[in-house]
């Protein structure tokens, strides 16, 4: 049986921030130097996962990936730097931000190449949702990031919604 955690005491945005950067690779671009879409994607889904998981403290999936804005493309030989952190917590799911940016190493001059927006689910032993910690506001970023993660999520539900009655 999966350990459950202590209290449900809500945490700090800060507490589970992270950053991951990779350098662009031959492997991950194509035939004119760009990289790849889907390796983007995957580091994406990665650092939003470990953001979900260090908030959580409980295993997580992705449930969608609601939105990702390709701004500019990345090259061969860039660093991709990813930065994500919780934007909103409902009662068993969290919006995980992510922000892309590519820096050249030789210039340092850096790029906001990519945003995106993730749906995880923290989930039990037998993969069914369990309720994940609130969230605590601490910075006008974060209140600023929360309110337009609650608003996308109540468009979704409204979406949803109309869907269903088809």
């Amino acid at each position: 049986m999966m350990p459950m955690p202590d209290d449900l005491a809500p945490a700090r945005v800060a507490d589970s921030q992270t950053t991951m950067s990779e350098l662009m690779m031959p492997n991950m671009a194509n035939n004119l130097g760009h990289v790849f879409g889907g390796v983007i994607l995957s580091l994406i889904d990665r650092v939003a996962a470990v953001v979900a998981i260090r908030h959580s403290r409980q295993p997580c999936v992705t449930v969608s990936i609601d939105k990702v804005d390709f701004l500019e493309p990345i090259y061969l030989g860039e660093l991709v730097i990813a930065k994500a952190s919780v934007n909103y917590v409902g009662r068993t799911s969290m919006e995980v931000g992510v922000r892309i940016e590519a820096e050249n190493l030789q210039t340092g001059k850096r790029r906001h190449t990519n945003n995106s927006f993730l749906t995880f689910v923290a989930v039990d032993e037998t993969h069914a949702p369990i309720p994940v910690r609130g969230l605590i506001l601490e910075t006008d970023d974060d209140r600023r990031r929360h309110a337009a993660a609650q608003a996308r999520r109540e468009q979704g539900l409204r979406k949803r919604a109309r869907l269903e009655r088809g």
